[in-house]
């Protein structure tokens, strides 16, 4: 429901970290011809694609070639772990995911973006069949749909979700590339009403089986197994997760500037 350069949202996060950076090269990514595709993209371009598409943008960049940090707000947070996990050139650095849901969402309780009409159509759609093939391969939500009560289906007909969580078997690339990383920090918003459950953004989720009582991520089979390097990854102190208080994406510039930045550097 967001655009690449939206002087309110995106580009203005670009404005600040150049500002407070200097010299630094901010690349905002774009998927589509026009900020009206790229919004519409976030809600109807495969993830996959998406992702394939930003991993190409990534390799044909000149100033990135040595390698570059990755920020991702909200479902970018999820994506940009792909991209860490399918495409280790360039290298990226430090991961830092604002809001993201990295074990999906069970519930679309605000649909971010201002088309009402958009939001309603989603929520049927996922209601419907979120694991149906037709779902799945044009309703970017549906991709990180994770039905505590159905894991089955969510592990069988997930195409973005389950794949990159190790769901269906070990890729061992997977695990190698984000094992790569120098530091992947979460964050998590401790007020938020948009992502349910709101732990997903800690990696943590609902406990199988039901959708009231939720797990961290050092009780999830994802951690004890270590399927994706989560674990090694934890106890070399490459994992950091920060609580902000506020609503879904709300934070202070201050806030922004003290915790975020130094990651940048």
């Amino acid at each position: 429901g967001d655009s690449c350069c939206n002087p309110q949202s995106m580009g203005y996060i670009k404005k600040i970290v150049e500002n407070k950076v200097p010299g630094i090269y901010v690349l905002s990514l774009r998927i589509g011809n026009n900020l009206i595709q790229d919004m519409e993209n976030s809600f109807f371009m495969n993830a996959n694609d998406q992702v394939r598409e930003v991993c190409s943008q990534l390799a044909t960049d000149p100033r990135l070639k040595g390698g570059y940090n990755a920020m991702g707000f909200s479902q970018g947070g999820q994506f940009l772990r792909a991209v860490a996990q399918r495409c280790p050139s360039p290298p990226m650095f430090n991961l830092i995911s604002i809001g993201g849901q990295h074990q999906g969402v069970y519930g679309f309780p605000r649909c971010p973006g201002e088309s009402s009409h958009i939001c309603d159509w989603i929520r049927k759609t996922l209601d419907l069949g979120a694991y149906t093939q037709a779902v799945q391969e044009h309703l970017v939500q549906a991709e990180y749909w994770h039905d505590p009560l159905k894991e089955e289906d969510y592990r069988k007909n997930s195409i973005f979700l389950a794949d990159i969580n190790q769901e269906r078997g070990i890729n061992e690339t997977y695990k190698k590339n984000l094992m790569a990383l120098k530091k992947f920090v979460m964050v998590k918003f401790l007020n938020d009403t948009m992502v349910d459950p709101p732990i997903s953004e800690w990696f943590g989720f609902y406990k199988s089986g039901q959708a009231k009582e939720t797990i961290p991520l050092k009780e999830t089979s994802l951690y004890i197994e270590d399927r994706l390097g989560l674990q090694e990854m934890d106890k070399a102190g490459k994992l950091v997760f920060l609580g902000v208080k506020g609503d879904h994406l709300h934070f202070s510039e201050e806030w922004f500037y003290s915790t975020i930045l130094p990651f940048l550097q």
